[in-house]
């Protein structure tokens, strides 16, 4: 059975993409904070793995890895997904802490996270799997009042350009998705905020097409990689959009 564990799985594009996973027959950890929400998921799913740990808490992130991969035996797959938008709004009108508690969760989470499955994949025999990173369409060009979440955004692609380089002698291929306003909570809550503006609402898409893509990612055999994957709403105005 193939193994993967997925952050941020309590909700969202996490769920339902170690659903997928799930229901393609993997093994897969759902790690987030909620123990409840996870242990919903593994009452269903008899392959689902409850982890429950802060993704910027080092040591609970260890200790999490660990079970899963006690469990499992190794670690093919790391979907790297937890995140959160922040407060939004122009620089100037950003407090400090707000910025410090995006960048604590898109960044160094992802590190940790990254850190521990790289490390597990390069000692595991044989030696590989694959990490990918959630970027957003913000990794490329960014949404009005997005300073924050863009700004982690762009580092995210860092991170998985670092990684496909340091990755190969082990055969860890790391990749990244991009998603553009998959039908989430997030994303209602920043539909909602536009029409109390008296704009439009954003275009969105079915979450399940995200998840599915992901596990397109995951599938494809350790000698190929699907470096950069944008999966968006058709009408969303990505090109140009300011």
């Amino acid at each position: 059975m193939k193994s993967i564990i997925v952050t941020g799985a309590s909700q969202g594009i996490g769920k339902a993409t170690a659903v997928a996973f799930l229901e393609a027959g993997w093994r897969v950890g759902v790690l987030a904070r909620s123990e409840e929400k996870l242990q919903a998921i593994a009452d269903e799913y008899g392959n689902a793995v409850p982890l429950v740990a802060d993704v910027t808490d080092a040591a609970a992130m260890e200790s999490a890895f660990a079970r899963f991969v006690a469990r499992a035996e190794r670690l093919d797959a790391l979907f790297n997904n937890a995140g959160m938008f922040g407060p939004a709004g122009s620089i100037d009108e950003i407090d400090l802490g707000g910025f410090d508690q995006v960048l604590d969760v898109n960044v160094r989470g992802m590190f940790i996270a990254a850190k521990l499955a790289y490390a597990q994949m390069r000692r595991q025999v044989p030696q590989g799997g694959r990490i990918i990173n959630n970027g957003s369409l913000s990794a490329h060009v960014p949404r009005e009042g997005s300073v924050c979440y863009t700004l982690t955004k762009h580092a995210v692609t860092g991170l998985t350009r670092a990684l496909s380089l340091d990755g190969r002698p082990y055969d860890i291929a790391c990749g990244q998705i991009d998603i553009g306003n998959a039908e989430t909570d997030m994303v209602a809550g920043l539909n909602a905020a536009l029409v109390a503006d008296g704009k439009a609402p954003n275009a969105t898409m079915d979450v399940q097409d995200a998840a599915r893509s992901v596990l397109h990612m995951a599938q494809m055999p350790l000698n190929a990689n699907v470096q950069f994957m944008t999966v968006m709403a058709t009408k969303m105005p990505y090109i140009g959009r300011g």
